[in-house]
């Protein structure tokens, strides 16, 4: 416990917002690449990085995926505050018995939740945890509800191998690749680079399915064996409540806003268009953000049942974006500095000259987890990782598609020990993060093990 107490202590004292931290590392790549790059412009060699920056926050593919991930967080809390969903939440909660039965109650929805959608993954834990510490309070079942918090919070260590991953889903689109490498690399690297690849090679291989099994199902005996061995909690929780539509007197065009009918059949309409559309992709399993987007954009209307209830769960949402929002274009610009002043070059060359074919998925990994620390967003760090990724890759050899996928697991198991995405479920649960981190410190641990393992393995 004393370790977790130096984490959190760490966190809260020597590490700023993450917007802050974006600033900084601006300032810092700005120096550096004044530094140790050359000016290859006729002006002066800072005013050319400022240009550099410039292009970069502006980038038009960029600020796309930028949407692209914000739909994929808002349209998954949408689909959580649906009745269906409320439903199936408070069906597992009455199951609970015991902290042993509660926390597989939890964290295996969780991480299959997760698997498919991040931002419905991270708040559908978030709330079942909260919903199973008060039916275990107003039923007198004693629970560790920290551990059962710490559950609510383990999908966001699957997440990025999962189909709603930025890095597996936006290299899907077709020309995405040659989009981000474009801007430095030469003729003969974006030869080699494919058009895209399809998820199918990356989420959907035999090897990733193979390690998000191994790691839910350790996941899940390592909540089990906490639960036998750790000491109930005490909990004081009001009733969480699902916001629900006031009902009034309804006139003139008002009704359209909460009819059933109509939002039905826009929704069915959308899923018809997503059928006729995508079925293809969908038969050789080829996933991209658009396809995700539109197909969760019909189900959540469906499942609200009304505009009404779809546009107040919206709003609900749309807050926890603000860090996306703001965030991704400086990101981009730090990309933007990187790739117009040769340091994605120089940098791709250094790990190249200490790494192998079989060292540069882990050193891919570990660099991807020590990024997230301080770039916590999964798209914003493809935006600054991924040309260094796939330029170290096509230099040693190593197939795309573990590279890519080394990236994603390490961004992502670190999020057991980055507190920014735990806001949200911190607030649901009225927990505090040194109350979870003693668990998920040790998720990460174990994730780490497993799919370190499996970069050498496969």
């Amino acid at each position: 416990m004393d370790l977790t107490k130096v984490i959190e202590h760490i966190f809260r004292r020597y590490l700023p917002s993450p917007f802050t931290i974006a600033v900084l590392l601006t300032a810092l790549t700005l120096l550096l690449a004044l530094i140790f790059t050359e000016n290859t412009s006729d002006g002066n060699h800072f005013t050319a990085l400022l240009s550099y920056w410039e292009a970069g926050i502006w980038n038009n593919g960029l600020l796309v995926f930028a949407y692209q991930m914000m739909l994929i967080l808002v349209l998954g809390h949408v689909l959580v505050l649906s009745k269906p969903m409320e439903r199936l939440i408070l069906k597992i909660t009455g199951l609970v018995k015991n902290t042993s039965n509660a926390v597989i109650l939890v964290v295996l929805p969780t991480l299959l939740v997760s698997f498919f959608n991040w931002g419905l993954g991270l708040i559908f834990g978030a709330i079942l945890a909260r919903k199973v510490g008060e039916y275990a309070q107003n039923n007198n079942i004693s629970i560790n509800y920290p551990l059962i918090g710490a559950c609510g919070y383990s999908g966001l260590m699957v997440w990025h191998g999962g189909i709603s991953g930025s890095a597996p889903i936006k290299v899907a689109e077709a020309g995405h690749l040659k989009e981000l490498m474009g801007n430095y690399a030469s003729g003969d690297v974006l030869a080699q680079l494919p058009d895209s690849i399809s998820t199918a090679l990356t989420v959907f291989s035999y090897w990733n399915l193979t390690l998000f099994a191994l790691v839910a199902l350790s996941i899940t005996g390592l909540t089990y064996y906490l639960s036998k061995r750790t000491s109930t909690t005490s909990t004081d929780l009001k009733g969480y409540q699902f916001k629900s539509m006031e009902k009034k007197h309804l006139q003139g065009a008002e009704k359209l806003e909460y009819s059933p009918w109509v939002s039905t059949l826009f929704g069915i309409l959308i899923l018809l268009a997503f059928l006729i559309q995508y079925v293809p992709a969908l038969k050789t399993l080829n996933i991209t953000p658009n396809m995700l987007n539109f197909f969760m954009l019909g189900l959540a209307i469906i499942l609200h049942g009304s505009f009404k209830s779809f546009l107040m769960a919206v709003e609900e949402a749309i807050g926890d974006t603000a860090g996306i929002l703001i965030q991704f274009p400086l990101y981009f610009g730090i990309m933007g500095i990187m790739s117009g002043s040769g340091m994605i070059q120089s940098i791709s060359d250094f790990f190249v000259s200490i790494s192998t074919t079989t060292t540069l998925p882990l050193f891919t990994f570990l660099s991807g987890g020590l990024v997230n620390v301080f770039v916590p967003s999964g798209g914003g760090q493809w935006a600054i990782q991924g040309p260094l990724v796939l330029q170290s890759a096509l230099q040693l050899g190593v197939p795309l598609p573990k590279a890519i996928m080394a990236l994603a697991y390490g961004d992502q198991v670190t999020n057991m020990l980055q507190p920014f995405w735990a806001l949200p479920l911190l607030g649901i649960t009225k927990l505090q993060a040194k109350e979870i981190l003693p668990y998920t410190v040790l998720f990460m641990v174990v994730g780490s093990l497993i799919y370190m393992a499996g970069l050498l393995v496969f």
